[in-house]
């Protein structure tokens, strides 16, 4: 087989070609057994190196990892926006096409996982824990028109010509929530899943980032272009994760002072970082179909019934025509929003600082939560997956962040001394985004025992969703690092687990969570090079492999059941 041909699917031919490859460059026994040597000690090193420089000059690693995101935000904001619009177009396009009934793997595969059980995971990694820690914050930040920060909270609001506080510009606060969390990042995420899925499953080569550059360098994928793409996304992957556990501990640590009177500093955060690596590191060895299937549909479980007591126990017939409205808004707007070039300087720093920042952060997560997300959904259509991949998860966070951030919206614009009486604003404006979430729960609880038990349930839920994020992390980077086995070598899980764990405990302590978390942003500008890449390879797999449309006759059309 040449370069430039590519894999058949399923051949025996290409199936063994992969399995010498992939012992030529695994190591099968000793400290490294089951991982690439190389690229493990590299990922080691370069993560080393960069704590030890932000825990030990927090103040020069900000400095320098802000002035990479200040120059490219200012730089790139056009190329991150036409980025995600032509990410959205693929999407549709893809799912609209013939194409869509080819299935990622064999043509008589079926999927591993229930939809339920697939949809739980999808959130697991992808989403669960950003839409509590925001579901509450981000509308009353939108909502606030104030200027607390310098420059008007939300340009978007003269869409709706709502530049006054009312009910127009929760509508309009709503809507750009959506269009945060919505259509536009879930693209990326699909068409990174999607890419790696299908030459995973469908072209029989290794579950990682390189396998899908084949269609243009080949077996140069073995190689050192290979190597870089793959630790691009190991990095994406730990640097993210743990600056999600650093940061939202402080949550979990504000309702623990809540419920129990516990001290929310940095002692309690250590120690919730210790116990979430320990139970992640556990649910990571039990595998996918274990611990993070089981976590995930509990989270399911308890996230209804948290967005149950905030619905019924809110202003429900308003929260349901917010609904409507908000949502009419966003999809009313969607292409103006999506294509919004401001000139004035004031417009331009309110989008780097929130729609681009979104952005770079939806592009710089896509590696780690796509390969999750593929190596989940084998055996689903094409189309399948990408409906369910995209548009379920849209809808369903649509109606969370109406429910949460109406509720605390509603309170604001209903409180006897006008809005700001609530305090919940005052809250957002001095970023303390946990207490926000709480007092939220408290306007709406009739008893003090009923805000316990909420915000016991709330606590809960953040460790849970902390826990399965942290899991599903560790199985990617040690998939990523054992160049595609689907069941990496415990060890490497635990200690993956643990470096996650220790990254996030150490910049706490020293103040450099702040610089990880603009690193991770920074990342996204290279990576959302390989993500377009990723994206061409597959549409030009599909163009070229015209028979791959036709669905077989007989039994392996049906299936196995």
């Amino acid at each position: 087989m040449t370069d430039s041909q590519e894999p058949a699917s399923g051949t025996p031919r290409q199936s063994l070609d992969a399995s010498h490859r992939y012992y030529a460059l695994v190591e099968q026994q000793g400290l490294f057994r089951g991982t690439h040597r190389g690229m493990t000690l590299w990922a080691a090193g370069i993560i080393l190196a960069f704590v030890l420089f932000s825990a030990l000059d927090t103040e020069l690693a900000g400095s320098v990892f802000g002035t990479a995101r200040a120059w490219i935000e200012s730089t790139f904001s056009w190329y991150y926006i036409i980025t995600l619009v032509f990410l959205i177009a693929v999407c549709f396009g893809l799912l609209l096409s013939p194409f869509g009934r080819i299935r990622l793997g064999d043509d008589d595969s079926r999927p591993d996982f229930s939809t339920f059980a697939w949809i739980a995971m999808l959130f697991s990694a992808g989403i669960g824990i950003g839409i509590l820690f925001f579901g509450v914050a981000e509308p009353l930040f939108y909502l606030d028109d104030s200027g607390a920060f310098g420059y008007p909270n939300s340009p978007y609001a003269d869409l709706a010509g709502a530049t006054e506080i009312g009910h127009e510009r929760a509508v309009t606060a709503l809507s750009v929530t959506y269009f945060h969390w919505g259509l536009h990042g879930w693209a990326v995420y699909v068409l990174v899943g999607l890419s790696l899925a299908y030459f995973a499953y469908r072209k029989k080569l290794p579950l990682a980032l390189r396998s899908s550059l084949y269609p243009f360098i080949g077996k140069r994928i073995y190689g050192p272009i290979g190597h870089l793409v793959d630790l691009l996304a190991v990095f994406g992957a730990v640097f993210g994760v743990a600056t999600s556990l650093g940061l939202g501990v402080s949550q979990i640590a504000t309702g623990l002072e809540r419920l129990f009177g516990i001290d929310p500093g940095n002692p309690t955060q250590l120690a919730l970082i210790a116990g979430i690596s320990v139970l992640s590191i556990l649910s990571a060895v039990s595998g996918v179909g274990r611990g993070i299937k089981i976590l995930s549909q509990w989270n399911i479980v308890m996230s209804l019934v948290l967005l149950g007591f905030f619905l019924f126990g809110g202003p429900t017939a308003w929260l349901l025509g917010m609904f409507g409205e908000s949502l009419g808004h966003y999809l009313g707007n969607f292409v103006q929003m999506g294509l919004w070039f401001p000139q004035e300087e004031g417009a331009a720093q309110w989008q780097g600082d929130w729609t681009i920042f979104y952005w770079g952060w939806w592009l710089a997560w896509a590696p780690f939560v796509g390969l999750f997300i593929a190596r989940i959904s084998r055996g689903r259509t094409l189309r399948e997956f990408m409906f369910c991949v995209m548009l379920i998860p849209t809808l369903i966070i649509i109606g969370w962040l109406s429910v949460f951030g109406g509720v605390a919206m509603h309170q604001e614009l209903t409180a006897e001394g006008g809005v700001g009486s609530a305090g919940l604003i005052e809250l957002v404006r001095n970023w303390n985004l946990p207490a926000a979430l709480f007092g939220t729960i408290d306007g709406i609880s009739a008893t003090p025992w009923l805000s316990w038990a909420v915000s016991a349930l709330a606590t809960l839920l953040l460790a849970s969703w902390f826990i399965t994020s942290s899991d599903s992390g560790t199985l990617v980077i040690t998939t990523i690092l054992s160049l595609g086995n689907d069941d990496p070598a415990k060890p490497m899980r635990v200690f993956w687990g643990a470096v996650i764990g220790a990254v996030a405990a150490v910049l706490l302590v020293a103040g450099g969570l702040g610089a990880l978390q603009t690193a991770s942003i920074a990342a996204a500008l290279p990576l959302s090079v390989v993500i377009i890449l990723m994206t061409l390879g597959i549409l030009k797999s599909l163009i070229q492999n015209p028979a791959a449309v036709r669905i077989p006759s007989g039994a392996a059309a049906r299936g196995k059941g």
